[in-house]
């Protein structure tokens, strides 16, 4: 049975891909010389491993045909370091399926997007004994306010509240 995956891509310049990947914060693991260059190199980043071989072709295009997708934590602290210097596609945002995302584009023109759960908002509704219910969960904390007025404008006298979900 499969243990792990590891995704390869070829660049056509290794140790510049290196020294990127390196500044967004992966580790170099092992790099392989032939004549005094560089053909290739293991990096990881937490307990992922990203490997980059020699003999891509550069390309023009806004976005290849592959992208990295880094399962971490801490993206908006992630993005306050790196917004100045590399290539921001998307800003730190939650998806629609309960992933907060930060897209990059690297030198070779591959995304690397670095994601982590978004947090999720809870409509609570604390009935008269002071006992607490969560009613619904929400990606987005707009939708759990606006889910929040709809039942206090029916007049009930439980008390509804949003708060993010442990």
């Amino acid at each position: 049975m499969p243990r792990d995956f590891a995704p390869m891509i070829h660049v056509p310049d290794v140790p510049a891909a290196v020294a990127w990947y390196e500044s967004v914060g992966f580790v170099v693991n092992r790099t392989h010389e032939e004549r005094g260059e560089v053909h290739w190199a293991s990096l990881s980043f937490g307990d992922s491993e990203l490997m980059l071989n020699a003999g891509g072709v550069a390309s023009e295009a806004d976005r290849r045909e592959v992208d990295l997708y880094v399962r971490t934590e801490g993206v908006d602290t992630l993005y306050a370091r790196l917004e100045d210097s590399v290539d921001v596609r998307e800003p730190p945002h939650d998806s629609f399926y309960g992933m907060r995302e930060l897209i990059v584009r690297d030198p070779n023109g591959f995304w690397v997007t670095f994601a982590e759960p978004a947090r999720l908002w809870v409509l609570v509704r604390t009935d008269d004994n002071g006992n607490d219910f969560e009613v619904a969960r929400f990606a987005d904390r707009e939708e759990a306010e606006e889910e929040r007025r709809t039942y206090e404008a029916k007049g009930h006298k439980q008390l509804y509240a949003v708060r993010t979900a442990r």
